[in-house]
């Protein structure tokens, strides 16, 4: 066996590891039971440790430093060597024990964080976050010296490869000097052609239920391969064949569960369209987060957000709740669906004030990271910032900074990446109406074949074997820019 396949056979290992640990926070999520937190913390850890110890074993880095001395012939195969050295570097710039602790504090943490939240007590959480950034800060340190990066860049790689904050700030720069005038616009003409008027309920989860199983079919989800749930905070999960998503539901608006369900459905149809040869391999996985974001925006924001497909999705919202009147009309629901408000969750913020809630999680955590902010002053200035950014002020840390789970379970430098994943949507969509015109059309009947199709050909199954920028490039003719996402507000909003 060569140097390469010996690598390929050993990363198929670890990615089947992998796979089961993300399994276990699925569970850990959806089913498990509170007593279970204090065994499902040593399963992970398990986990987490052998794969890190197969990643460090020093015949690793011998078969690298072989195989790399003679790069395959094969793009694909030389693209994978790439990701497997990226992964590499990560793994050996931190010791076990920092790994072993982190996720340990992690797990903690999060169930910590899952009471926390709904009980607005973010002084009962605030030690356990302490002892995760403490770790996150000392993995940053230590990944950013091996990477040559800046420590918030080298966690931002592991959910952005190659993203830098230079990027970041400068997409963020042009979005903040077009956003504040154009929110003005937006809401002046929605006062003026009147806001969409939610149906009375209630809802039942029931039937909430049976509508959004009925709309993944139409999308094109496959319930041979994955199902859905609920959990506190809606997720994409499970593996390409098994992709497990969630959402949350309330009786007294069916709206955001539905859109919620649809936005996990645009991330599972990416898991499982991800090239099956290339299943266990770095290669064949999905390429970074602001490419992953992009497929849940694509389906919701741009697809099922517009008015073609209310049209289509209005009678079976009527059917399914027994409506009348004209509330259940597609041009009442589209306006509802498309309402600007300043808001205090970002989960249910719509697509105009989004990046606001995005750049000031960015802005929190860099300073978190670079230690020019304490989590005890988080509060506050979550709340200036809020007022800064949207001109509101959450009344409760439950409205403000208690209301993710990302920091609680370690993911820090993950933020970014929503609103490049909302820049790329709408560059994708634009690029993929143009090279097949039917795809509107097909959205007002239900059929997403035409736009899945064209996805399946130009992203999903491009999985890892290039840059987020270089398959943008070959996608769209452009890199990832502004240009397309402030096209698409001006013409929805405008």
């Amino acid at each position: 066996m060569s140097a390469y396949q010996e690598l390929e056979t050993r990363f198929k290992r670890m990615a089947a590891l992998g796979e089961a640990e993300g399994m276990l926070h699925w569970d850990m999520s959806v089913l498990m039971p509170a007593g279970g937190a204090a065994s499902r913390i040593e399963q992970l850890s398990a986990l987490k440790l052998t794969t890190h110890e197969m990643k460090t074993d020093p015949r690793l880095a011998e078969l690298l430093e072989a195989a790399e001395a003679e790069v395959p012939d094969d793009p694909w195969r030389a693209a994978n060597l790439r990701e497997m050295r990226r992964s590499w570097v990560h793994a050996n710039a931190v010791d076990a024990g920092l790994v072993d602790a982190t996720t340990r504090a992690c797990s903690a943490c999060e169930m910590v964080w899952r009471e926390a939240r709904p009980e607005n007590d973010y002084a009962r959480v605030l030690p356990y976050l302490e002892e995760v950034l403490n770790l996150s800060r000392q993995a940053a340190a230590a990944k950013a010296e091996a990477l040559g990066r800046s420590p918030y860049e080298a966690l931002l790689d592991q959910f952005e490869p190659d993203g830098s904050t230079a990027r970041i700030d400068s997409l963020f720069t042009d979005l903040s000097a077009f956003l504040p005038d154009f929110l003005e616009t937006a809401l002046s003409r929605q006062s003026a052609r009147g806001e969409g008027e939610l149906p009375d309920g209630p809802f039942s989860v029931d039937k909430q239920r049976g509508l959004g199983e009925r709309l993944m079919r139409t999308l094109g989800f496959d319930f041979d391969a994955g199902r859905l749930d609920v959990s506190l905070h809606p997720f994409c999960g499970g593996v390409p064949g098994d992709v497990r998503i969630t959402t949350r539901y309330t009786e007294d608006d069916f709206t955001e569960s539905l859109m919620g369900v649809l936005h996990e459905t645009g991330h599972a149809l990416y898991e499982m369209g991800l090239p099956d040869d290339w299943r266990y391999q770095p290669v064949g996985q999905a390429r970074g987060m602001a490419l992953h974001e992009s497929q849940s925006l694509l389906i919701e924001m741009q697809a099922c957000r517009s008015r073609e497909y209310l049209e289509f999705a209005a009678p079976l919202m009527r059917e399914t709740f027994g409506g009348t009147g004209a509330v259940w009309d597609a041009d009442n629901l589209y306006r509802l669906y498309t309402r600007v408000d300043r808001s205090f969750i970002r989960v249910d913020a719509d697509e105009v004030t989004y990046p606001a809630h995005v750049i000031l999680r960015y802005r929190l955590e860099s300073a978190l990271i670079a230690g020019d902010m304490k989590l005890a002053d988080l509060p506050g200035a979550w709340n200036d910032g809020m007022e800064e950014l949207l001109g509101i002020r959450p009344p409760e840390d439950r409205l403000g900074c208690l209301q993710d789970i990302h920091w609680y379970d370690g993911a820090w430098g993950y933020f970014p990446t929503y609103t490049m994943g909302a820049m790329a949507a709408a560059q994708l969509f634009a690029a993929a109406k143009e090279a097949r015109p039917e795809i509107p059309e097909g959205i007002s009947k239900g059929d997403f074949a035409p736009l899945v199709g064209w996805m399946r050909e130009n992203l999903h199954t491009k999985a890892s074997s290039g840059s987020t920028d270089e398959l943008m490039q070959a996608a769209t003719g452009k890199p990832l820019g502004t240009e397309a996402f402030k096209a698409h507000l001006q013409t929805r909003y405008g």
